[in-house]
C-alpha cells in the first residue's frame, strides 16, 4: 500500500543475509572466469528456493487465519519492508584498466545465481516476475560501466578507466560508489538494486582495477645537482633527492636506475625501503680531483619492470667541491731588484705572486716576512699581505745597507708556507736626478692624453719643462718610442720643448701609443715621463661589402619568406660609428626583404622562372655615425629551374592531310610542342602512346612519319595519340589527338563487274527496236571523288554492221540504233572502254561485249569456236565483218533471170525499208546525242591488250516482244 509518498511492504519477508564472492580474471576477451571463493546461505525450515530464489511454503491456513494474518500485515508491514533492505549481497570483480567500451566485466544474474528467476521477457508461467537491475545512484562509478537493465550484464563504458587518476581520488560517491584511497587496492564501488520487490535485493559491486603499464618514469624536476667532495673515497654513497616517480604499481613501477655516462668513477645504486619506496643512490667508484674536473654532466636514467619496460631521464649533474689539497707556490725562488738610493716614499720596489690551485677559501693566500728578515729591512720596505706589493716605507738613509735579503713567506690554510727570496740593491745616488715638469695642451685625464683621429699634423700635445734641480748641470731631452710623435725645442725660451703630432691620427691602425720624453744630464743620470695617447675613433669609414656583386641563386617555387643570403659589411670604426644597418636599393622589387640589423635576405613570394629568370637590384649599407656614411652592393639573384611546367602542344588536336600511297619515312607533318623549363627539365621526347608501329615521330624535330606507304582504300584515316614527356625527375607529360586523313589519288582503275567475262555473250533477235537496250556494262571505281566518276565509250567495234549499237557514257546501257536487217546476222563485237575522271591521269579498263544477232542459237559450239578463234581488236584497225555461214544449202537457180528480177525487188524494197528507219534513227540520236552533251567523256587511252576469260556460255536473248 502506498502512504505518504513511501512505499511499504505488503508481504513477510524473512530475514536473510547472503554473501557470494565471484573473482573475475579479465584477459582482454570478455568472459568470466570460474567463480572464486564460496557462497554461503543459512540454513531454515523452509525448503529450498526454487529457480534461484526464496519463496515461502508451509502447511495451508484457514480463511479466518488468513483474515488475522492480513490484519497483523497492515500492522507490521512498514516494519518488514526496512527489513527486506537488509538482504545484502556482495559481488567483486577484477579487470585492468584502459579497457574499451563493451567489455563484459559479469553477470549479476549469474553470479547471483538467479537462474530459476526470469531474467528477461515477460512473467513466465508459473507467474514469475521479470527481474530488473539498476544502480542506486549515477554516481562516479555509473560513468564507467553500463549495466543492462534486464540481463543484469556489467560492461565498460565509452570513458575509459585510469586506475592512476581514479585511486589519486579518494572519497565517497551520492550512496552510489567510492573510491579507496591510492595505498589500499583500487576499488570501484557500486550500489545495483535487483528489483521487483519481492525479489529486492542490495548488490554491493566492487570492482578491483588491475594496473597497466600505460605510464613510464618521470623525474620530478628535469635537472638535478650533487655535490661531492673531492677527496670523497671509493664506495662512497650519496641519495638522490629526486627519484623518479611511476603512478603504476608494482613491477610496472620503477624497478632499475642507471647511468648514461659513468665516466669510469660513477655508478647507480638502488635501496628499498619497508614501505616499498625505491630510492638511487649515486656511489663513488674511483678517485676525484677538481682540480683536474670540477663536474661530472650526465643521464640518469629510470626505467620500470613493464613489458616492454618503459623509461625515464633526468639531467644529473655531478659538481666536485673543492678541499684544500694544494698549497701556493711561487714560479720563482729568487727575485732581485734596484732600487735608487735617491727614491722617494712608496716607490713600488717589485711585487711577488704566489698560486694555489684551490678555490674561495681554501686558495686565499697572505704574504709575510720570514723571522729571518732583519727588523730595519722590514721598516724600510712595506709588504702588502693581500697583493704581495713591495714598497719604501720611507727615504733611504745614506747610511742605510746597499743589500737587502727580504725572505718572503706565501701561507695557504692548513699549508705549510712557500718561500721566496727578494734581494734588493740600493745604488747610492749623491745627485739628484733631472726634472720633467710637463704641461699638456690636449684633453689629459690621469696621464692619458686623448686626441681624436684625423687631426691634422703638428697638432699640439703638452709642453715639458726640463730642469737641474742643482742648477750646475746641463740638461739634455729627446723622445722615445714609436709614433707619429716628436719633441723639438721651444724657442725662444730655453728648457722648454713641444710635444706635437706628426701626421694624422688612425683609429682603425693604432689605438694607443706610449711614449716616454726622456731627460738626462751630463753626469749620466736621466729620468723618464711616460706619456700615453689614446686616439679617439671618429666616423672616418664607410661599411665595406666583401665583394660589391653579390651572385645568388634560389629554385623557383620556393616558400613564402625563403631566405636568400646574410649581407655582411664590416666598418672599420668602433661603437655606434661602426655599426652598420643595411636597406634595399629603391630599384629592388617589393617583395623583397632586408631585415636592417641582421642583414638577412629574403623573398616573401614563390618565384617563377619563367616569369623572371634573374633580378638585379642594389643594396645600402649604413653606419649610426654622424653624419652617416654608406655603401651600395649590387645583387644578382638567378632562379633555377623546376619541373613545374608541362609540356605543351601548340593545339590539342592535329589535323594532317596526306595523300595516299605516300612514300614511307615521308614527312606528314610537325608536331610543335613547347616546355617552359630550361635545361634538362625543357627537353621533350615525343612518341605514339596508342600501339600504332606504323607512325614514327623525331624527337628532336617532331616530325611525323609513317614506316610504309598508305593507301586509302584500306583505312582512310588514322588516329593516334602522341604523348609528349620532359626530362624532369619526375617527368611531366602531356597528349594531343593527331588525326591523319588519306587524300584520295587515282590509283585504282574502274572495276568492270558486268558483264562477267570476254567470252561471254547475249542474243540479240533481229526484230529488236531501234531504241532498245541490249545489255549494260557495269563497273565500280574503289577511289573517291572524281576518281571514282566512270564513263563508258565504244573504242573498238567488229561485225556485220558494228555501228548499230551505242553505248550511255554515264550509264553504260547498249541500245540498238537502228533496225537489223537480213544481212545484219552475225557476230558483233563491242571493245568498251570504262575510264574513271582521275587526276592527274585517269585510269581505264576494257571490256568485250559480245553480241549474237539471230533469230535462235542452233549451234553454240560454233560461236564458241568463233570467240576463241578471233583475234584481239586492234583500236587502229577497222574491225572487219563477221557473217555467219547458213544453216541450210543454197537452191541451184535453174535460171538467172527470174534471180535478178527478185533481187531487184527486194533491194527496192530495202532501199524504201532502210531509209525510212534510218529517217527514225536520226531522230533518236539527235535526242541521244542531246543527252549526251550534257555529260562529261573523257578519252583515255587503251592499256594495252584485253585479257579474254570465258566466265558464261550461255547466251542472253533480247527481245522488245
Amino acid at each position: 500500500m502506498k502512504s505518504g509518498g513511501r512505499v511499504f511492504c505488503c508481504l513477510p519477508t524473512r530475514r536473510e543475509m547472503t554473501a557470494v564472492s565471484v573473482g573475475m580474471n579479465y584477459q582482454g576477451t570478455g568472459r568470466r572466469s570460474q567463480a572464486l571463493g564460496t557462497s554461503w546461505l543459512p540454513r531454515s525450515r523452509h525448503r529450498q528456493p526454487e529457480m534461484g530464489h526464496l519463496r515461502g511454503a508451509g502447511r495451508a491456513t484457514s480463511p479466518r487465519s488468513l483474515q488475522h494474518l492480513f490484519l497483523f500485515l497492515l500492522f507490521i508491514g512498514p516494519f518488514n519492508c526496512f527489513a527486506s533492505y537488509s538482504r545484502a549481497t556482495e559481488l567483486f570483480y577484477s579487470l585492468n584498466e584502459g579497457l574499451p567500451a563493451g567489455v563484459l566485466i559479469g553477470s549479476l544474474a549469474q553470479d547471483l545465481r538467479l537462474h530459476g528467476v526470469a531474467a528477461e521477457g515477460p512473467p513466465t508461467r508459473r507467474g514469475e516476475p521479470v527481474l530488473s537491475f539498476s544502480l542506486a545512484s549515477q554516481g562516479l562509478g555509473g560513468q564507467y560501466v553500463s549495466l543492462d537493465n534486464r540481463s543484469g550484464e556489467l560492461h565498460t563504458s565509452a570513458l575509459q578507466i585510469d586506475r592512476e587518476a581514479l585511486c589519486l581520488e579518494t572519497g565517497v560517491g551520492s550512496a552510489a560508489s567510492l573510491l579507496a584511497p591510492s595505498s589500499e587496492p583500487c576499488l570501484l564501488l557500486l550500489d545495483v538494486l535487483v528489483l521487483p520487490q519481492e525479489h529486492f535485493r542490495l548488490v554491493k559491486v566492487k570492482i578491483a582495477i588491475r594496473d597497466v603499464n600505460d605510464n613510464a618514469p618521470h623525474f620530478p624536476v628535469p635537472n638535478m645537482r650533487l655535490w661531492v667532495t673531492e677527496n670523497a673515497p671509493v664506495d662512497t654513497r650519496l641519495a638522490i633527492e629526486h627519484p623518479a616517480l611511476d603512478p603504476d604499481l608494482g613491477t610496472n613501477a620503477v624497478q632499475t636506475y642507471r647511468l648514461q655516462d659513468d665516466y669510469g668513477v660513477f655508478t647507480l645504486d638502488v635501496e628499498e625501503n619497508e614501505s616499498g619506496e625505491r630510492t638511487p643512490y649515486l656511489i663513488v667508484m674511483g678517485a676525484l680531483d677538481r682540480e683536474a674536473r670540477e663536474e661530472y654532466v650526465t643521464l640518469i636514467i629510470a626505467e620500470d619492470g613493464g613489458t616492454p619496460p618503459l623509461l625515464g631521464s633526468a639531467t644529473l649533474t655531478i659538481g666536485i667541491s673543492d678541499i684544500n689539497d694544494n698549497c701556493p707556490q711561487f714560479s720563482d725562488s729568487q727575485l732581485n731588484v734596484t732600487v735608487y738610493g735617491n727614491s722617494s716614499a712608496g716607490t713600488h720596489v717589485a711585487t711577488i705572486h704566489a698560486v694555489d690551485m684551490d678555490l674561495g677559501s681554501n686558495a686565499q693566500i697572505s704574504y709575510s716576512y720570514s723571522q729571518k728578515v732583519p727588523q730595519p729591512s722590514r721598516d724600510l720596505f712595506h709588504l702588502d699581505e693581500s697583493t704581495g706589493a713591495i714598497k719604501l716605507s720611507s727615504k733611504i738613509n745614506s747610511d742605510a745597507p746597499r743589500l737587502h735579503r727580504l725572505t718572503i713567506l706565501a701561507n695557504g690554510p692548513g699549508c705549510i708556507p712557500a718561500v721566496i727570496t727578494v734581494l734588493v740593491s740600493i745604488i747610492k745616488v749623491m745627485l739628484r736626478p733631472p726634472e720633467v715638469v710637463p704641461r699638456f695642451i690636449a684633453n689629459e685625464v690621469e696621464g692619458v692624453v686623448y686626441l681624436k683621429e684625423l687631426e691634422p699634423v703638428n697638432t699640439p700635445i703638452a709642453f715639458f719643462t726640463i730642469k737641474d734641480p742643482d742648477e750646475k748641470y746641463k740638461v739634455n731631452c729627446f723622445l722615445d718610442g714609436n709614433g707619429p710623435f716628436k719633441l723639438s725645442p721651444y724657442k725662444p725660451y730655453n728648457n722648454e720643448y713641444l710635444l706635437e703630432t706628426t701626421r694624422p691620427l688612425d683609429y682603425e691602425v693604432q689605438q694607443l701609443y706610449e711614449i716616454s720624453v726622456v731627460a738626462w744630464n751630463s753626469e749620466g743620470f736621466h729620468v723618464n715621463k711616460i706619456i700615453k695617447v689614446q686616439v679617439l675613433d671618429d666616423n672616418d669609414n664607410s661599411p665595406v661589402f666583401p665583394q660589391q656583386l653579390i651572385e645568388l641563386s634560389i629554385e623557383e617555387n620556393n616558400a613564402p619568406n625563403a631566405f636568400l643570403t646574410k649581407l655582411h659589411a664590416t666598418d672599420a670604426d668602433s661603437g655606434e660609428r661602426g655599426k652598420v644597418s643595411y636597406f634595399l636599393g629603391p630599384d629592388a622589387p617589393s617583395y623583397f626583404s632586408l631585415d636592417k640589423t641582421t642583414g638577412v635576405l629574403t623573398v616573401s613570394t614563390q618565384l617563377d622562372r619563367e616569369e623572371k629568370e634573374k633580378y638585379r637590384y642594389t643594396v645600402k649599407a649604413i653606419d649610426s655615425g654622424l653624419p652617416p656614411r654608406e655603401s651600395i652592393a649590387t645583387v644578382t639573384i638567378t632562379v633555377l629551374d623546376k619541373n613545374d611546367n608541362s609540356p605543351r602542344f601548340i593545339n590539342k588536336d592535329f589535323s594532317f592531310f596526306v595523300p595516299e600511297n605516300f612514300p614511307g619515312f615521308g614527312e606528314i607533318g610537325v608536331i610543335s610542342v613547347t616546355d617552359a623549363d630550361t635545361g634538362q627539365n625543357g627537353w621533350v621526347a615525343l612518341s605514339v602512346v596508342n600501339g600504332s608501329d606504323i607512325f614514327v615521330i623525331d624527337t628532336g624535330k617532331g616530325v611525323l612519319r609513317a614506316k610504309v606507304s598508305l593507301d586509302r582504300e584500306q583505312q582512310s584515316s588514322y588516329v593516334l595519340w602522341v604523348e609528349a614527356v620532359d626530362g624532369g625527375d619526375p617527368a611531366l607529360s602531356s597528349t594531343a589527338k593527331i588525326t591523319i586523313l588519306l587524300l584520295d589519288i587515282n590509283d585504282n582503275p574502274p572495276l568492270v563487274l558486268f558483264p562477267q567475262s570476254n567470252m561471254s555473250y547475249l542474243l540479240v533477235l533481229p526484230s529488236t527496236l531501234p531504241g532498245s537496250p541490249i545489255t549494260e556494262v557495269y563497273a565500280v571505281d574503289k577511289d573517291t571523288g572524281m576518281n571514282a566518276v566512270i564513263a563508258y565509250s565504244i573504242i573498238g567495234r567488229r561485225g556485220p554492221r558494228p555501228e548499230s549499237f551505242r553505248i550511255d557514257p554515264k550509264t553504260g546501257n547498249i541500245t540498238l540504233e537502228e533496225s537489223l536487217m537480213q544481212n545484219d546476222y552475225g557476230l558483233y563485237r563491242l571493245l568498251v572502254k570504262v575510264s574513271d575522271h582521275g587526276y592527274p591521269e585517269p585510269l581505264h579498263s576494257t571490256v568485250m561485249v559480245n553480241l549474237f544477232v539471230n533469230d535462235t542459237v542452233s549451234n553454240e559450239s560454233y560461236i564458241e569456236s568463233l570467240l576463241r578463234k578471233e583475234p584481239d581488236i586492234n583500236i587502229e584497225e577497222k574491225e572487219p565483218q563477221i557473217s555467219i555461214e547458213p544453216t541450210h544449202k543454197k537452191m541451184e537457180s535453174p535460171s538467172c533471170v527470174p534471180t535478178l528480177v527478185a533481187l531487184s525487188i527486194i533491194s527496192l524494197g530495202s532501199i524504201t525499208l532502210v531509209t525510212g528507219m534510218g529517217i527514225y534513227i536520226c531522230l533518236r540520236k539527235g535526242k541521244k546525242h542531246h543527252r549526251a552533251d550534257e555529260n562529261l567523256e573523257v578519252q583515255i587511252p587503251l592499256n594495252g591488250r584485253i585479257d579474254l576469260h570465258m566466265l558464261e556460255k550461255k547466251p542472253m536473248e533480247i527481245s522488245n516482244i
